[in-house]
């Protein structure tokens, strides 16, 4: 049996994916070089995640995909197709009670500990904070600051942020 010759796709040649972003599922037409970063910000306006070095060095566009901490600067929106995306915005839906408003824990503990100071690295180190929950591998203050070391403060906040996030992992900031 021959298969039937396709038509070449050009880069411009929008692609049909479906993301369920923030628990809402999307049906998306994207060009494929479109990364999920601009995707987010640009088309969807989930502006909570940041553009900082835009080349994956900094981790202000960390997001969780499928649970996972992702830079969205360095994904293509297309080879995510399917996936659970969840950004800043989505992170209280996570970790809040049925029918509550309230904050997700780590966003909590933030707070209590004085996690930030300019905010423009929040969402990533947020986002990042709840991935590496999700991982597990990270028990030990040394290993929380290995683990997020990715994520980068101009302000230095480094010992808050790791502060907010050994609270969470001991169960308090609830």
């Amino acid at each position: 049996m021959l298969l039937e010759k396709q038509p070449p796709v050009s880069a411009d040649t929008p692609i049909g994916i479906t993301l369920t972003i923030n628990g809402q599922r999307r049906d998306l037409q994207v060009a494929p070089w479109t990364t999920l970063l601009d995707l987010l910000r640009e088309k969807l306006d989930l502006t909570g995640t940041k553009k900082g070095c835009d080349h994956g060095q900094c981790g202000a566009c960390t997001v969780l995909v499928n649970g996972t901490r992702v830079n969205a600067c360095l994904t293509l929106a297309v080879m995510k197709d399917g996936a659970e995306i969840t950004t800043v915005e989505g992170l209280a839906s996570l970790g809040a009670r049925a029918g509550s408003n309230a904050l997700h824990p780590i966003q909590e503990a933030f707070t209590e500990h004085d996690a930030f100071q300019c905010g423009y690295c929040t969402p990533g180190q947020l986002c990042s904070s709840v991935g590496l929950m999700n991982e597990g591998h990270a028990h030990t203050r040394d290993e929380i600051r290995e683990a997020m070391s990715g994520n980068i403060c101009r302000c230095g906040a480094y010992t808050n942020i790791v502060d907010a996030i050994e609270d969470v992992m001991q169960g308090g900031a609830r």
